[in-house]
């Protein structure tokens, strides 16, 4: 019984040493070889934007080493897939050291139904004894999925066509006021220019001796009574004296018409109202018919003199 006790316990312990030696055998890297491993991400759920990355362990023999130029750059744009970053680390093992790949991809891709994108392969060289090594790292797939489905809801807000969206308010009242301000100054100045070329213009024509004295007059006629004739008859003489800027007598006509030639026409029409005028208030036979004729020229001699004021004449 003690014999094969022992038989028993040779044979466990060989076999746990055999399992020691195996597993040594497994953990060291044979000479010139090198062995590749990854841990991929899941291959679906993914959305514009998102981060996917992918860890590659290779382990190297001594003797070889990495060539730097073979591992991905990132920096490339335009992609749907586009490398952002990658980090790396590498430690001893037996026999060699194991580098440790992790590659950063970003998604900037929104399809309008779930597409199947690649993250892609690449090679990685190592350099060294005793030859030159190659590891091919193969692409992996990654599904990304739209934000929205194609059909939504036509609810507000979800449909193909949005609503307008509203404009930002502005506060407008300095311009406003500004505006007004200028609209006031406009005003004046084209209330100066009406008073300057028009209002001017039409009160000094409208204020005219001969016309208000032409305004007074128009209305009469022979039959018109006594008190109207001798008030025309003073509306003329306040006209010529006005027009002169002196009382005008009789014997001044010739000195009247020097100083306002646009009266020269009418110096023996001035010389017969004067006539008239003392029979008007001087004469003694002044309602007899030639008085009233006389009367009737008054009227045609005061729109003369109106139209010589105008210059029409």
């Amino acid at each position: 019984m003690t014999i094969l006790h022992m038989d028993l316990a040779r044979r466990r312990l060989c076999s746990v040493l055999l399992g020691w030696v195996a597993s040594a055998a497994c953990a060291a890297v044979l000479p010139g070889q090198v062995d590749a491993t990854g841990s991929e991400p899941r291959a679906f759920g993914y959305q514009v934007g998102d981060m996917v990355s992918r860890t590659v362990m290779v382990d190297v023999a001594d003797g070889l080493m990495l060539d730097e130029s073979s591992v991905p750059q990132p920096g490339a744009r335009g992609n749907a897939l586009e490398l952002r970053s990658v980090s790396r680390r590498s430690s001893a093992e037996p026999g060699g050291r194991r580098h440790e790949l992790t590659l950063a991809y970003q998604v900037f891709l929104s399809p309008p139904q779930p597409r199947t994108l690649e993250m892609p392969g690449f090679t990685l060289r190592f350099k060294g004894q005793p030859r030159a090594q190659e590891v091919r790292i193969e692409a992996w797939p990654v599904t990304v999925s739209p934000l929205v489905p194609v059909e939504v809801s036509p609810r507000r807000g979800l449909g193909e066509l949005q609503p307008d969206a509203a404009p930002p308010l502005i506060d407008t009242r300095f311009a406003r006021w500004r505006l007004i301000a200028y609209a006031l100054v406009a005003l004046v100045l084209l209330a100066y220019l009406a008073h300057v070329y028009i209002g001017l213009p039409w009160w000094t024509r409208a204020h005219r001796p001969f016309t208000q004295a032409w305004r007074a007059l128009r209305g009469l006629t022979p039959a018109s009574p006594e008190p109207q004739w001798r008030e025309a008859f003073q509306n003329l003489h306040g006209a010529l004296n006005r027009t002169m800027g002196e009382v005008v007598f009789e014997e001044g006509i010739d000195r009247f018409v020097r100083a306002k030639p646009q009266f020269a026409h009418l110096r023996d029409d001035l010389a017969r109202f004067f006539r008239q005028s003392r029979v008007e208030f001087f004469g003694k036979d002044a309602r007899d018919a030639q008085a009233r004729d006389d009367r009737s020229w008054l009227i045609g001699f005061c729109r003369r003199c109106r139209d010589a004021e105008r210059g029409a004449a």
